[in-house]
């Protein structure tokens, strides 16, 4: 890595938690050297604008929860029921640490930049969109391999868990009591028990 992106890379996780806590558009160039103790120029010499510095801060964010959330679903988990377990387990373990640090950074970034900010929501779109395409796919997985009934529509409670899980933390968030996050991840656990699960004869 040369000096130019070691930099990069040091002004973009020194303002992650800033731009997710602030906001993206609210975050200002003075808030940035704030946070990283550089000059000015210093940022400028190596994004062309604040909007640039915003958009890779929430690829920085939004990878993060991705990759934390892609190990729930991965092959440390041996069935697909595991790994959708491990899903809402992950949520149910991590829930402080997100909202210490703004909430989620997709949910943040969308409400924010549906009308302002249009690379931004471009972003947001295509994070959504590929979590959802994930948990299908493992959803998938379980109904070739028998775990899951072959009649369920899997793009759509991919959508659905992702719809329950930011609603929780949306509601949780604003209103600082948890239990509305437990009660998305608690319905999540009975789809899949009562809705998913081929249950054994």
């Amino acid at each position: 890595m040369s000096k130019a992106e070691k930099t990069k890379q040091f002004i973009i996780e020194k303002t992650a938690s800033l731009f997710n806590t602030k906001g993206y558009t609210s975050t200002s160039l003075s808030d940035i050297t704030e946070a990283t103790g550089l000059t000015k120029g210093s940022i400028y010499g190596n994004f062309g604008n604040k909007d640039e510095v915003a958009l890779e801060v929430y690829k920085y964010n939004s990878s993060l929860l991705s990759k934390n959330m892609a190990r729930s679903l991965g092959e440390e988990f041996p069935t697909t029921i595991d790994k959708l377990y491990a899903f809402v387990n992950f949520y149910r373990k991590n829930w402080k640490t997100v909202f210490e640090n703004g909430g989620c950074p997709l949910m943040n970034a969308a409400t924010e930049a549906d009308d302002t900010f249009p690379s931004l929501k471009k972003q947001v779109t295509q994070s959504f969109e590929g979590w959802i395409k994930k948990i299908a796919s493992v959803i998938k997985d379980g109904q070739d391999n028998g775990e899951i009934h072959h009649t369920i529509d899997s793009d759509e409670y991919g959508s659905l868990f992702i719809m329950m899980v930011e609603g929780g933390i949306l509601l949780a968030k604003t209103t600082e009591d948890e239990k509305y996050l437990h009660l998305a991840l608690d319905r999540i656990l009975f789809m899949i028990d009562k809705e998913l699960k081929i249950l054994p004869s």
